[in-house]
């Protein structure tokens, strides 16, 4: 379960630090309120929960720092398109920036997000088409001279 708690954190945080305090806090939390957990049955969906919203809490906090403190030192041309498109994502409100990272950047299926938020798939469907639009119109993507064109609006 542990590499799961990382990999669920990554998909969230930009930042192995990030990572690893928002799972020590989870777990703390976790142990503090386990009398709370009605169903055994239901531990892993409840400890990846209360991940999430540990790593909500983070982001938040580190929302503040500027953007340009994530780019990589070398590389930074070529880091651009994936910069502009994680800018991009983090650029959406809280329950479209979750979703989009753990479907589409942790490849987890929406079944288990559904089960972990507390939502229906019908509902994550909804929103996940509402974020692909907001990123559509935050990201200008166009074919040019072979290459694609990436601008951030």
């Amino acid at each position: 379960m542990q590499n799961e708690l990382y990999g669920m954190a990554r998909s969230l945080l930009n930042n192995d630090n990030d990572c690893a305090d928002a799972i020590q806090e989870a777990i703390l939390k976790a142990y503090k309120g386990i009398t709370k957990l009605r169903e055994q049955a239901y531990f892993r969906t409840w400890m990846f929960r209360i991940l999430i919203r540990e790593c909500q809490t983070i982001y938040r906090i580190k929302k503040k720092v500027s953007p340009m403190d994530n780019l990589p030192e070398q590389g930074v041309a070529t880091a651009l398109p994936d910069w502009d498109l994680q800018s991009a994502v983090d650029r959406l409100g809280e329950p479209l920036r979750t979703l989009v990272k753990l479907h589409y950047f942790a490849d987890m299926p929406l079944g288990r997000i559904a089960e972990t938020m507390e939502v229906s798939e019908g509902t994550l469907k909804s929103r996940l088409h509402r974020a692909r639009r907001q990123l559509a119109k935050r990201l200008n993507v166009s074919e040019e001279r072979g290459g694609i064109d990436y601008e951030l609006r």
